[in-house]
C-alpha cells in the first residue's frame, strides 16, 4: 500500500458521568402508582416544603432547571390521584419527583462521531473552520441518544473543542407537529393500510400539510361514526397514531450551548436508542444548506433508519424514511443531487454496500450493490463511514469493514462524480486500524466513523475507539487520492 500521512490528534473525547438528565421513573402497575402517591398526600405542607428544599439542595445545581421536569412527571401520572383536592405546586413538584430519577447519558460510551461545518463562521479566520460533531452517547440500559459538540481547525491543521458544559437539556416536543399528506399516505401503503377505507376516511378530509391536531379530529370523528369490523378500525387507527408518533418536531432554546443539546429517544420506535447518526450538509439545487442526517432507531428488537431535517441545529423534524430499500443500517446522503437526483449509499444486506436515487429524499426504492467485501480484512462485510465527500477527483467514501475476530478496520473507496455507481479506486488495504489503547473498550478492536470533512489539504476524520470513546485523525488528501488511484 502506498505511504499515507496519518496524524492521530491528542485530542480525547471520553464519556462523562456527570452529565445528567431527569426522565421518568414510573413503575408499571397502576397500584404501586397510587400507592406512592397516597403516601405523598398523608405529608403535610410543611413536610411538602421541606422535602422539596432537601431534593432542590441535593439536585437543582446539576440542572439548568428542575422545575419543570418535575411537573411534566406529575402530569404523567395525576390521573391516578383519587383526590379531588386542588393541590399545591410545591406538593406536585414532590410528587413528580417520587416519579424522576437522573439519567447519565454518556456514563457507558461517547463514540460514532460524524464532523460537519458549522452554520456560522463569522469568527474563524480566513483558513480557520469552524466545526459541529455529533455523537452517539449510551448510558444505563445500553440507551443511546445525540450529542453536540463544537470546535474549530486552525490554518495549522490543528484541533480545538469549545467548553463543554457540565448541563445537558432535552429539546421541547412540538405539541401540534405538522405532517406531509403524501409521506404519510406513501408510508402506509408499505404498512399495507393504504386501500383501507379506514385510512381513507380518516386523512381524505385533511389538507396536503396537516397538524396533529387536524389528525386527532379525523381519528376521533371515524371512531365514533364508522361502521365495520372492531378489530380492523382498532389497527387502522393504532397504525395511523404510531406513524404520527414517529414523526415528530424538537425545539431549543437559543440560549442552550450547542454542548448542552441533546436528543433522545421519543418515538416508540427509539425506545432503545437513536444509534449513529450520520450528518451532511446538504446543498441543494439553488445553493440553499439544510442539514439532514441518518440515523438508526432501535426498539429492543429491531432496527428502522430514520431522518434528521435542521437548518439551525434549534429546530429538528424527525421523519420516517419511506420505501423499500429503507432496511438495515448505515444509510448515508450525498451532500447535493446528481443529474437532478438525490443519492443515498446503504447497506440492505449486512454485507454489501448499495446505492439508490430518488426524487425525493424521504423515499428509497431500488438499490443497487457498489461494493462487496474484498480482502480479508474486511471479508465479513463492509460498509459506509458517512456521507461521501466532493472532490476534484470523484467521490470519496470512507467505509468499514469488519474481519478475522470481529476486528473494524476504516477504509476508502472513490466513485465517478457524475455516475458513482462507477468505481474509480479502493483501498486493498486498511487506512486505519485499532492500535494500542484504542483496542480496549466496550467492544474491542474496533475503529469506526460517522462522517467526516476535508479542511485545506487534510481529511479530519473523526472516530470512535472500541465503542467507549471518540477520537482524530488528519489525513493528507493527496496522498489519499493518490493511494485510491494507485489501488484502482
Amino acid at each position: 500500500m502506498n505511504h499515507i500521512q496519518i496524524r492521530r490528534h491528542e485530542v480525547s473525547l471520553l464519556p462523562e458521568s456527570a452529565r445528567v438528565i431527569i426522565r421518568p421513573f414510573i413503575p408499571g402497575e397502576s397500584w404501586r402508582i397510587k400507592g406512592i402517591i397516597e403516601r405523598a398526600l398523608t405529608l403535610s405542607d410543611e413536610q411538602v416544603t421541606k422535602e422539596l428544599d432537601l431534593i432542590k439542595r441535593e439536585f437543582a445545581s446539576r440542572h439548568l432547571d428542575i422545575d419543570t421536569p418535575l411537573i411534566k412527571h406529575f402530569e404523567k401520572v395525576k390521573q391516578h390521584l383519587t383526590t379531588k383536592k386542588s393541590l399545591s405546586h410545591e406538593r406536585r413538584m414532590l410528587i413528580g419527583a417520587l416519579f424522576s430519577g437522573e439519567y447519565a447519558l454518556e456514563s457507558a460510551a461517547l463514540f460514532n462521531p460524524s464532523i460537519i461545518q458549522h452554520p456560522n463562521q463569522e469568527d474563524a479566520l480566513p483558513d480557520g473552520l469552524r466545526f459541529i460533531m455529533s455523537l452517539r452517547a449510551t448510558g444505563e440500559g445500553h440507551i443511546s441518544s445525540i450529542e453536540f459538540r463544537t470546535g474549530y481547525i486552525s490554518d495549522k491543521g490543528a484541533i480545538s473543542f469549545d467548553p463543554i458544559s457540565r448541563f445537558v437539556r432535552e429539546p421541547e416536543i412540538a405539541p401540534n407537529p405538522t405532517y406531509r399528506k403524501e409521506s404519510f399516505i406513501l408510508k402506509l401503503k408499505e404498512m399495507g393500510f393504504e386501500n383501507h377505507h379506514f385510512t381513507a376516511a380518516v386523512l381524505n378530509p385533511l389538507n396536503d400539510d396537516f397538524t396533529r391536531s387536524d389528525l386527532n379530529q379525523s381519528i376521533g370523528t371515524v371512531r365514533h361514526e364508522a361502521t365495520g369490523p372492531a378489530h380492523e378500525l382498532r389497527e387502522t387507527l393504532e397504525c395511523i397514531q404510531w406513524l404520527a408518533d414517529s414523526n415528530y418536531e424538537l425545539q431549543f432554546p437559543e440560549e442552550l450551548a450547542m454542548s448542552e443539546r441533546i436528543i433522545f429517544p421519543v418515538s416508540p420506535n427509539e425506545t432503545n436508542g437513536i444509534e449513529d447518526a450520520r450528518f451532511v450538509r446538504f446543498v441543494e439545487d439553488d445553493n440553499s444548506v439544510r442539514y439532514y442526517a441518518t440515523y438508526t432507531a432501535y426498539n429492543g428488537h429491531s432496527s428502522l433508519p430514520q431522518l434528521i431535517e435542521t437548518e439551525d441545529f434549534l429546530h429538528f423534524r424527525i421523519l420516517t424514511l419511506n420505501g423499500s430499500a429503507v432496511q438495515n443500517k448505515g444509510m448515508a446522503l450525498f451532500p447535493r443531487r446528481i443529474n437532478g437526483r438525490y443519492a443515498m449509499l446503504s447497506r440492505q444486506d449486512d454485507e454489501n454496500l448499495f446505492i439508490m436515487f430518488s426524487d425525493n429524499p424521504h423515499f428509497w426504492n431500488n438499490p443497487e450493490i457498489i461494493l462487496r467485501p474484498s480482502g480479508v480484512w474486511n471479508m465479513m462485510k463492509i460498509g459506509n463511514c458517512g456521507s461521501p465527500i466532493e472532490t476534484k477527483a470523484g467521490w470519496l467514501v470512507i467505509t468499514h469493514g469488519v474481519g478475522p475476530m470481529r476486528k473494524y478496520c476504516i477504509g476508502a473507496a472513490l466513485l465517478d462524480l457524475e455516475d458513482p455507481t462507477k468505481i474509480i479506486g479502493r483501498l486493498a488495504h486498511p487506512l486505519l486500524c485499532p492500535e494500542g489503547h484504542e483496542r480496549e473498550g466496550y467492544v474491542p478492536n474496533v475503529v469506526y466513523s460517522c462522517g467526516s470533512l476535508v479542511h485545506g489539504k487534510d481529511l479530519i476524520l473523526p472516530f470512535a475507539v472500541s465503542d467507549r470513546a471518540s477520537a482524530i485523525a488528519s489525513i493528507s488528501m493527496d496522498d489519499l487520492l493518490a493511494a485510491l488511484m494507485a489501488d484502482a
